[in-house]
């Protein structure tokens, strides 16, 4: 078993949910995030007086403690996904060791 973290901006949301499904990972969880590209500045100084504005990207993160064998076919079809896209924003995807669980 292996922990699958995958980021992207909120209006993929629906793709990267069917990439699971097509995947055969059917147990996922998901958590809106503000992602920040611009190393050059920090958050600081992208974050607002003004609490109306926001600095960052509304994006998402999926997390799902995976089975090995369904990895690779999830990153082969992301790999297809962001070959489609025309934005500088592409899906991303790690995989994390489970060393111990319960």
């Amino acid at each position: 078993m292996k922990l699958l973290i995958v980021t992207a901006v909120e209006e993929f949301q629906k793709d990267v949910l069917k990439l699971f499904k097509k995947a055969g990972i059917e147990a996922f969880s998901t958590s809106e995030i503000d992602g920040y590209k611009n190393a050059n500045n920090s958050v600081v100084a992208t974050q607002s007086w003004f609490p109306g504005e926001k600095g960052g990207s509304e994006s998402l993160m999926v997390f799902s403690f995976a089975e090995e064998e369904k990895i690779d076919p999830f990153f082969e079809l992301v790999i297809q996904y962001n070959s489609t896209l025309e934005t500088e924003n592409p899906v991303r995807v790690v995989v994390v060791p489970i060393e111990r669980a319960l």
